[in-house]
């Protein structure tokens, strides 16, 4: 007899609230993970995120092992299968409770409502902690209503998290005896390799490249993160967004950092991105249609054009726009992408080829490491004008203009398109038809002038 832990995106030990209070318990303690690849599919689950989480469950494994825990991966092909199988599984060892961390999305939390009635119908108690949101209650208006602009939501989500006690809880104590040695890698379904160079599949890796950040770069991130061909940003989101790491270490870490530092944390660029990615989530809570493919303005959406040539040569990197092009290889290329590209790629797109932000959307989400889908699909609304506090409609990113701002010396233009890496610092951005014919490199497949003129008016009508 004993507890269940149920992991989703909350492959950590440390600051792990439902594995923590289990053990609490002092009873013997299981720990699953459930693959559901019919479902993952459905979802656009990204096969390179899917390889990090199998290395990070890999070594889970073994450090749980350590604690006299046993881990166990269960594989039904989609949600509607799991309260089944996890009674089975209860049933067969005897198991007195679930304990689960929150996940905020709609399928998920249909998910666990199924889960907890088939486990209440058999007596097993049900437990489930808030884990991805700093500030567990609705932020809402004074008249009750959700926030349509991030900035006083903002506000409100600086106060309340001054004045709720936050903090980051250890690894649980052993409950019995090590178990004989893990030796066998995890294997998921449809994962493939993921750039281990850029991101081990370590959990521990994962706090100690977050305290780094926290210490030497969050204090120069608001100067530095635009620029693609530097290592600006903190390069932990795919460890986010599995859930490698928690938002509340994210928080407690810099807040620890900047009192070291002297600095106000309240005023940091880095606290900022945090919240915009509670406030994404706290939209899908409160608007569960935008899980839907519906836009939070669907009266402002235009009847989009459906150019698959142009699509095409966007998902490829064959734009002819070095910039775009350069973001869309990176994408391909290591599952991620530097986030002023992700803006100005999906500006392009949606403002220039005037293609469905959906298609992007998706696209994004098949291959990104951090696919998040409450951020993805906010930012992608965001750039498509129709999401809550969007981009207004007029606004389009130049290519030409963003490339010679945030890569003026081609830095990230040649890491990306070595075919173009001859060129100077000028020609680069824009080469000639000759330079093109001589290098092999794509002619633009739009007229910049022109397609900013047909989306003005087309986006105006």
């Amino acid at each position: 007899m004993g507890q269940l832990v149920w992991l989703r995106n909350d492959l950590r030990l440390e600051d792990n609230p439902a594995l923590y209070h289990a053990c609490q318990t002092a009873q013997a303690i299981r720990v699953i993970y459930c693959a559901t690849p019919v479902q993952w599919q459905q979802h656009q689950e990204s096969p390179v995120q899917l390889s990090l989480r199998q290395a990070l469950l890999t070594e889970i494994a073994e450090r749980l092992a350590t604690l006299g825990i046993p881990l166990d991966i269960l594989e039904v092909p989609s949600f509607k299968e799991l309260p089944h199988l996890i009674q089975q599984y209860c049933v067969k060892h005897a198991i007195q409770g679930l304990w689960v961390n929150q996940q905020s999305w709609l399928n998920e939390q249909i998910r666990d409502t199924q889960v907890e009635n088939l486990l209440t119908l058999n007596n097993i108690p049900f437990h489930s902690f808030h884990n991805e949101l700093l500030v567990k209650e609705n932020i809402v208006t004074k008249e009750g209503n959700t926030y349509r602009v991030f900035t006083p939501w903002y506000r409100q989500w600086l106060v309340r998290i001054q004045a709720t006690n936050i903090d980051v809880l250890p690894v649980p104590q052993a409950i019995g005896q090590p178990l004989s040695k893990v030796h066998h890698k995890i294997t998921l379904p449809l994962a493939t390799q993921h750039r281990e160079d850029l991101w081990p599949g370590s959990q521990q890796h994962a706090i100690k490249q977050l305290i780094a950040f926290c210490e030497n770069g969050a204090q120069h991130y608001d100067k530095r993160r635009d620029y693609p061909g530097i290592s600006g940003t903190s390069l932990l989101s795919p460890y986010l967004a599995v859930g490698a790491i928690s938002v509340r270490q994210c928080y407690v870490y810099l807040q620890q950092a900047c009192l070291q530092q002297q600095t106000s944390w309240l005023e940091t660029t880095w606290l900022k991105e945090l919240g915009w990615r509670e406030f994404y989530r706290y939209l899908m809570i409160n608007k569960p249609d935008l899980a839907k493919g519906l836009a939070f303005h669907a009266s402002k959406e235009p009847q989009w054009l459906d150019n698959q040539q142009h699509f095409s040569a966007w998902q490829q990197g064959c734009t002819g726009f070095p910039i775009v092009d350069a973001a869309m290889r990176q994408l391909q290329r290591t599952g991620w992408m530097h986030n002023r590209m992700r803006m100005l790629t999906a500006s392009f797109l949606c403002k220039l080829l005037l293609i469905d932000w959906r298609k992007g959307e998706q696209h994004f989400m098949q291959l990104l490491i951090d696919a998040d889908f409450s951020s993805n699909n906010g930012g992608w609304q965001w750039s498509a004008s129709i999401g809550c506090d969007a981009t207004p409609w007029f606004r389009i990113f130049n290519p030409l203009l963003q490339s010679k701002k945030f890569d003026s010396q081609g830095v990230f233009i040649r890491k990306m398109l070595p075919e173009l890496s001859t060129l100077n610092d000028k020609d680069i951005h824009c080469p000639s038809s000759e330079q093109r014919a001589l290098l092999g490199y794509s002619e633009p497949i739009i007229d910049y002038k022109e397609s900013r003129e047909q989306a003005l008016n087309w986006l105006k009508n």
